[in-house]
């Protein structure tokens, strides 16, 4: 079993110099002070309805997503290394969206097989030489990364259709300082409360050519959609108007919502509904959670749509490997931030060798989500791998496969005490005047011992992250 880089102690047992203030505050605490700050982070999540559905679940459709009180720590100068290397890759990743609606260069220069591109299902011909405002497609951008090895980052995948979380990481920060204040005067922790006011502010600043004054919404599938929460928080935080489909209709070539003082025009929908059910009109003719000529008012121009229609292109886990590609290729620059190596299952060779060894990779299906349609192969029986491998011989294209990565552990609070348990990092990048981020993302943990799979649907929790300040 390889071992895991820990974030908090060092492979001597020394605790590190960013992590140390906190752990001499720790150390200051009794277990029983603890248990008792866990259970009241717990009670007042349930008692503002920070849930998470799970679909299918037998338990029911509403689960606490489990908040952990260690935070996650990174030192000034590693988040200045890991936000270059996010804004980076996201002015590559717009320019390659750009580029395959509009001339193709990446394409016709043989940097990304046509197939790749035209054939994959995210791929949206109606946006063929459409023009977005500033060429930005992806306007909140969540990038995986991990830390492995002997503390490298590594891009996991990209997020770009409808990226979720940031509430959890607001949430998380504001139930942190409210439970321990003391820590936050003791440590010089960058603050991430701003986040609601740069999204407006970069969502405003992509509206339809000749509005000064735009009219923001944020349209949702409902309620009964699993972030649901963040939905509602998030235009509650920035002070738009929380939508549904039925609530806009299209009239002369314009967006309008229904008020209570007559129809208002719409100038940027952040829409959090996936492209096959936008539009009846063009897509998914039964969808009830769209609005019915959008397409054609998007297409004039006459409304902007965050994130664009047909940004699920560039976050497709076939697309992945080709990112350092784009970067060389858009920006002549070198990735800032390495890719997980990935073995395409289409090729036959890579396939020959994932079915091969597909009990030490982790093999993933590339519209696949949520820790959902993967196997990992370490933590699987023989029989799991044995089934798995044959879906993936019988639809070769649909699946990629990666090296299984000791994640980097973070000190957790379970019911046995202090124990590591694997994390990841989701940051947070917006694209609109500037590409910007703010210090920090959501950390989530697997709290099962062992286990690779942080995702909240499949029984991960979260933690606070902490960039310091110096």
């Amino acid at each position: 079993m390889i071992s895991a880089y820990d974030e908090m102690y060092g492979s001597d047992g020394l605790v590190r110099a960013h992590y140390g203030e906190f752990e001499r505050w720790l150390s200051e605490q009794s277990g029983e002070t603890m248990r008792f700050k866990r259970a009241e982070a717990d009670l007042v999540f349930r008692r503002v309805g920070i849930t998470f559905a799970v679909y299918g679940d037998d338990a029911g459709t509403e689960r606490l997503i489990p908040f952990d009180v260690v935070p996650r720590i990174i030192p000034a100068s590693e988040w200045r290394q890991l936000e270059a290397g996010l804004k980076q890759r996201v002015r590559a990743l717009n320019r390659f969206i750009h580029d395959i609606y509009h001339q193709q260069d990446i394409v016709r220069a043989g940097r990304i097989p046509a197939e790749q591109v035209f054939r994959n299902v995210q791929y949206r011909p109606e946006m063929h030489g459409v023009d977005v405002p500033a060429g930005i497609y992806s306007h909140i951008s969540g990038v995986d990364v991990v830390r492995a090895g002997a503390g490298e980052f590594y891009v996991l995948e990209d997020n770009l259709r409808v990226p979720s979380g940031v509430s959890y990481m607001l949430e998380n920060r504001k139930m942190m300082m409210r439970l321990f204040p003391d820590l936050f005067a003791r440590n010089r922790i960058a603050p991430v409360a701003h986040y609601p006011d740069l999204l407006l502010d970069n969502l405003r600043a992509v509206a339809p050519t000749g509005v000064d004054d735009p009219t923001v919404v944020l349209l949702t599938p409902g309620m009964y959609n699993s972030a649901y929460f963040e939905h509602a928080f998030l235009a509650q935080q920035m002070g738009i108007e929380l939508v549904e489909g039925q609530d806009l209709f299209v009239q002369d070539n314009n967006v309008y919502m229904r008020t209570t003082r007559g129809p208002q025009r719409v100038d940027v929908i952040y829409r959090r509904i996936d492209d096959d059910f936008l539009d009846p009109l063009v897509f998914r003719p039964d969808s009830q959670l769209g609005v019915p000529g959008l397409l054609s008012v998007y297409r004039a121009g006459r409304v902007t749509l965050a994130n664009a229609i047909g940004t699920g292109i560039a976050d497709d886990k076939s697309i992945y490997p080709y990112v350092p590609d784009m970067i060389d290729f858009y920006l002549g620059e070198k990735p800032i931030l390495a890719n997980v190596p990935t073995y395409r299952c289409r090729e036959r060779a890579d396939l020959d060798y994932t079915l091969a060894h597909i009990d030490e990779l982790v093999v993933k299906e590339v519209h696949g989500a949520g820790g959902y349609g993967m196997l990992v192969g370490p933590a699987a029986s023989r029989q799991e791998c044995r089934d798995f491998a044959e879906r993936v011989r019988a639809n070769p294209d649909n699946y990629i496969a990666q090296p299984t990565l000791a994640l980097s552990t973070c000190p957790t609070y379970v019911e046995s005490g202090l124990a590591p348990r694997h994390v990841d990092l989701r940051p947070y990048v917006l694209s609109g005047r500037d590409v910007v981020t703010v210090p920090g993302g959501l950390c989530r943990v697997a709290l099962r011992e062992g286990s690779l799979v942080v995702n909240s649907s499949q029984g991960g929790g979260t933690k606070d992250t902490w960039v310091l300040e110096r």
